[in-house]
């Protein structure tokens, strides 16, 4: 894959993704050298916390305005300024104001749960891939539940995936009353597109999280959140049990790239066209949290 190119919603036009690491990822799963570390050593959650522990040091704060000016970052957005931010890992899961990412206002609309690139699946049983033609991972090894991928086997899939450059914290995409959190453990491979177009069940079987909603609108949404190589850990800090408003907070990811999973039952969403186009492509959109993603059927 020579450039990892995804359709911008806002700038309307297609855009090729600006990748941090890129040389080391594509060393990594593109020569032998790198897939034998791969292997030995990255896919394991050691290295991954070793990396968050790294990213905690004060010493990263030096990384910061850097970062901020080569992916072009707009400061103005963050809730604390710039020189707040103890090390890098305070700056990658940062908060934003309110008005940075307003939250679509129709009651009837579901919205993105994450800044991201995105892909959907309106039918899960007549899906043919996400980045490849013809390539999907299992539902039942997703979920490590048999029953509950025998309810979703006719529903409707996102894939939202956060790069190192996006705001990392993750949001309820309808109203509801979610459940526990079911941690689900397995290794920590890169869930960018280098990767996934080379075996896309690193998404069904990375270290993984499953959430229930029970949504007035949209029936029981499942919400899983997938760890990646570098990723610190996966932090919930939602309420369970307690009713959530549309694009209140669910958590959010320490140092890494990362995916969220949001998977409908059959028949209770109608994805938007320009996702919907873009998917059948094996392309993603950009959107942010808090954007119009679909409506109620």
């Amino acid at each position: 894959m020579d450039q990892i190119v995804y359709y911008d919603r806002y700038l309307d036009q297609t855009c090729a993704e600006k990748v941090y690491g890129d040389k080391a990822l594509r060393w990594t799963y593109g020569s032998l050298a790198g897939r034998l570390s791969l292997n030995l050593l990255v896919k394991r959650a050691l290295f991954s916390r070793w990396y968050g522990w790294r990213m905690d040091r004060p010493v990263t704060r030096e990384k910061i305005s850097a970062f901020i000016q080569d992916y072009e970052l707009d400061a103005s957005e963050f809730v604390c300024s710039v020189d707040d931010f103890a090390n890098f890992n305070e700056f990658f899961y940062r908060r934003l104001k309110p008005e940075a990412r307003p939250i679509d206002p129709d009651p009837t609309s579901v919205v993105f749960p994450a800044d991201g690139r995105h892909l959907c699946v309106p039918d899960l049983s007549r899906c043919d891939g996400l980045f490849v033609k013809g390539e999907m991972f299992d539902l039942e090894t997703l979920l490590d539940d048999k029953s509950l991928a025998d309810r979703y086997a006719g529903g409707s899939l996102l894939l939202s995936r956060l790069c190192p450059v996006d705001y990392h914290r993750f949001h309820f995409p309808a109203a509801g009353v979610p459940g526990p959190t079911r941690l689900i453990n397995g290794p920590l491979y890169s869930v960018n597109p280098i990767a996934l177009c080379q075996n896309i069940h690193i998404l069904a079987t990375n270290k993984r999280c499953v959430t229930e909603l029970d949504s007035p609108e949209f029936g029981k949404v499942l919400l899983l959140e997938i760890g990646a190589t570098c990723v610190g850990s996966i932090c919930q800090t939602y309420q369970e049990g307690a009713a959530v408003s549309k694009g209140d907070e669910k958590g959010y990811f320490r140092f890494g790239g990362s995916s969220t999973i949001t998977i409908f039952e059959a028949g209770r969403i109608r994805f938007d066209t320009d996702l919907i186009e873009n998917s059948q492509q094996h392309r993603e959109l950009y959107a942010q949290i808090g954007d119009h993603m679909g409506t109620s059927v």
